[in-house]
């Protein structure tokens, strides 16, 4: 009998498959998909009336965040981004493998959170009721969905994206002009002298809006597979940031335009189609509803794309264990359904709010670990300026603080969640790196 023939199991990179536009359309279909939609009922019930200045903060504190990433992208470009960089920082540790993860996890999370916002708002157009078990089904649906378009190739998803994302920003620009201008500009729900907004509630909803453009980081990992990355990633970062920050700002004044503050957080999962209503009617909110669909498909399809080429790249680092449970293909599609089933259970078990507070939290630690392994290890390799750095790493304490002293006020199960997470994550991939050097000497 012939020998069986072995699979090639390893990440295959297509090199120059995406363009500066299809990194951008990437990175804003996440922003987007994740951003406005499902964050800023959840932003306006921390900041109150100075919940469209918190955009405006967020995107500040992820624009120094992001000048960690261009400067790490443009010397270091590689699809898998995040661990490619944490590896140059830190080495092959503990501490490169547990704060990839917390990325992945954190987009994970992202993912559900989207899904989530996707049966929230589907289901305005029916008589159904909010907490309903549709919401987590459709959600699983769409989650399914993106596994099926990720199994086509780049091209198709690039595509795919870089349409969504200008039907999309397109919708969105219409909803917030002809929302405001429908409302006579009068911003009842904003104030720049608000009465109830403590500094507090101000900096935990910064923390949550930060989530809005975490997006841009699967720019990085994806960098392998972009023209020219050297100079594209960065470039894709800074206009993905920029547009989405224009958009958030806009979209969040014609909310605030269109409700009190009290509509806005009692229907915070689906603001935007609750400010659609008296802005435009019922034609307004099946317009807004179909935009918030088109919105949060792209995005998920967009981040899976992304984040399950990053743990790719982590199992190929040998940092994080991996099976194929009799899977056939490479790793790529393996841990592309790694992340669609994460992603599914945390669709069904979690509500909108737990997802945003849990995805900023991880993601949060991990971007301090980046700027920090910079500080360290990397500032003169990669021609980083200290006081950035260092500023970066002082906004995300302070933001990561409000948030974790207000949940520890209002909802604990985040509070264990986040604990439980880091543990499980830190613990477990000490005992693996533990384990494969036991091996290494033993051979």
């Amino acid at each position: 009998m012939g020998q069986p023939t072995k699979q090639n199991r390893s990440t295959q990179y297509a090199k120059g498959s995406l363009t500066l536009i299809g990194a951008v359309s990437m990175g804003t279909g996440v922003m987007i998909g994740a951003g406005i939609f499902a964050l800023t009922g959840q932003v306006a019930e921390l900041a109150g009336e100075w919940f469209p200045l918190a955009f405006v903060a967020a995107a500040i504190v992820s624009g120094f965040s992001a000048y960690s990433y261009v400067k790490l992208s443009n010397a270091y470009p590689s699809a898998g981004g995040i661990a490619m960089f944490l590896e140059k920082a830190y080495g092959k540790t503990v501490m490169t493998g547990a704060a990839a993860l917390l990325m992945y996890f954190s987009m994970v999370i992202n993912e559900s959170l989207v899904a989530r916002t996707f049966g929230t708002y589907t289901l305005q157009l029916f008589d159904v009721g909010k907490n309903s078990w549709l919401v987590p089904a459709l959600g699983v649906g769409l989650l399914s969905f993106a596994f099926i378009v990720n199994i086509l190739s780049n091209r198709f998803i690039q595509t795919f994206s870089f349409f969504m994302a200008f039907i999309k920003i397109g919708g969105i620009a219409v909803f917030a002009v002809v929302g405001l201008w429908l409302s006579g500009l009068s911003f009842q729900s904003v104030s720049i002298d608000p009465a109830e907004t403590s500094a507090g509630g101000f900096l935990g909803a910064v923390a949550l809006a930060i989530l809005a453009y975490k997006g841009f980081t699967t720019i990085t990992n994806s960098g392998g597979e972009i023209v020219d990355p050297h100079r594209n990633v960065g470039r894709a970062i800074i206009i993905a940031i920029a547009i989405c920050v224009v958009v958030y700002v806009l979209v969040a004044l014609a909310v605030g335009a269109n409700l009190t503050l009290s509509e806005i957080i009692r229907a915070r999962d689906y603001a935007l189609a609750e400010a659609a209503r008296p802005a435009f009617g019922k034609f307004g909110l099946w317009f807004t509803v179909a935009f918030a669909i088109i919105a949060t498909v792209s995005g998920v399809i967009a981040s899976v794309f992304a984040v399950s080429r990053m743990l790719a790249m982590l199992t190929e680092m040998k940092l994080v264990p991996h099976s194929h449970f009799g899977m056939p293909g490479s790793i790529q599609k393996h841990t592309l359904v790694y992340t669609i089933v994460a992603a599914i259970l945390l669709t069904i078990f979690f509500d909108l709010g737990r997802i945003a507070s849990l995805g900023a939290v991880f993601y949060i630690i991990m971007d301090i670990g980046v700027h920090w392994g910079i500080l360290r290890h990397l500032r003169q390799d990669v021609k980083a300026s200290a006081v950035i750095l260092v500023t970066a790493i002082i906004m995300d304490l302070v933001v990561l603080g409000a948030l974790l002293v207000i949940k520890a006020s209002t909802d604990m199960v985040v509070i264990y969640a986040s604990v439980g997470g880091l543990v499980l994550v830190f613990a477990g991939e000490r005992l693996f790196l533990r384990g494969r050097t036991s091996e290494s000497v033993a051979k």
